[in-house]
């Protein structure tokens, strides 16, 4: 069995399946473009923070930390703003996952630049 690098890894992934599904749970089905947008995006993290967990590279964590930034804006971005769960449940998974995914790279020493790439 693979040993998990990161703990926020296998929380990005779960992140990203409470995504898929929130449509669902929290009522916004109906809305085709915040359906679809949450589904992709949600797979997306999944894949991602799946990636990350087989071989952690600091890209994927880069990735993961641009899906959630995607999330926090979309609503405004693709016009369905108004409704208050998508944006809520965009807003809430898209800032955890910047946190996780920053956290990740922060805190592993193979994902820091050399000192000679600093100023």
């Amino acid at each position: 069995m693979t040993h998990i690098k990161h703990w926020q890894d296998p929380v990005n992934a779960a992140l990203g399946a409470a995504l898929a599904l929130s449509p669902w749970v929290v009522d916004f089905s109906a809305n085709i473009v915040a359906t679809t947008n949450a589904v992709v995006i949600g797979v997306a993290l999944i894949a991602a923070a799946i990636g990350a967990m087989l071989v952690p590279q600091a890209w994927e964590e880069w990735t993961e930390a641009l899906l959630g930034l995607w999330m926090i804006l979309s609503p405004w971005l693709l016009g369905y703003s108004h409704h208050i769960g998508a944006s809520l449940v965009g807003l809430l998974v898209g800032t955890a996952v910047i946190m996780l995914s920053l956290w990740t790279v922060a805190t592993d020493k193979k994902f820091s630049l050399p000192r000679s790439m600093l100023p």
